[in-house]
């Protein structure tokens, strides 16, 4: 049975938080006690820091946010797979670590790339039904920022192949940026996900790359803001 959305003021103010973030919003409400404890015992005249901590611990709780997707019905969509804005839009090869792969060697598909700021839902989404042919996890040391090109190349990364249901293969990353410091993925090898499904998240600003299959190109365009696992990026 399909899930009815939620219009209350309440599902804008304490939305769902991804399972990444409990813990981290756990110490946080752990810290800001202990903290606005001692402040209210020990330093009374500064209790309008209780406030200033309370709304720092609210935010580690909404980076997390998780809130509920509705994709389009249509069967040929290819989705957004984070919430941001579009910063590169060009034709390229998969990412190296997918172009030693000899069936791709030399080809070009049109790459698509959505930039999540600190401020963006950073929950990443499937673009479309498909089995995870191939994930591949690369611990580049560098944090450029994340809307440059060179990111793809020098940042920690975590490059997925997949093939869609409908047959077609494209390849998605995950691209830490110049603050954020870890990838979660949250799928593996084998593994079938949904359309609009969780495959992963990263933690603060950050960007996505979908390489779209072979002979698709993005009706999209640059600056365009992106809705994870609700805009359409390319049909097929």
């Amino acid at each position: 049975m399909e899930k009815k959305p939620d219009f209350s003021n309440s599902a804008y103010i304490f939305p769902p938080i991804n399972r990444e973030g409990v813990k981290f919003g756990l110490i946080g409400l752990v810290i800001y006690l202990i903290l606005a404890s001692l402040i209210e015992n020990f330093l009374p005249q500064v209790r309008e820091i209780v406030g200033i901590l309370f709304f720092v611990m609210w935010g580690v709780f909404l980076f997390f946010r998780d809130p509920e997707r509705y994709p389009p019905n249509d069967e040929r969509a290819i989705l957004s797979p984070a919430d941001g804005r579009i910063c590169l839009i060009q034709e390229c090869e998969f990412p190296d670590e997918l172009g030693e792969i000899e069936e791709y060697k030399g080809k070009k598909f049109w790459r698509v790339s959505v930039f999540m700021s600190v401020f963006n839902v950073h929950v990443n989404r499937m673009p479309t039904a498909g089995t995870i042919l191939k994930k591949q996890y690369v611990a580049a040391g560098k944090f450029f920022n994340a809307s440059l090109d060179k990111a793809s190349k020098e940042n920690e990364r975590c490059n997925y192949l997949v093939k869609a249901d409908s047959g077609e293969v494209y390849a998605v990353t995950q691209i830490a940026g110049l603050v954020a410091r870890r990838i979660v993925p949250q799928v593996n090898e084998g593994e079938h996900k949904a359309n609009a499904e969780h495959f992963g998240l990263i933690r603060f600003g950050s960007r996505l790359d979908v390489y779209l299959p072979e002979g698709v190109k993005p009706v999209v365009r640059v600056g365009q803001i992106m809705v994870a696992g609700e805009t359409i990026l390319a049909r097929r």
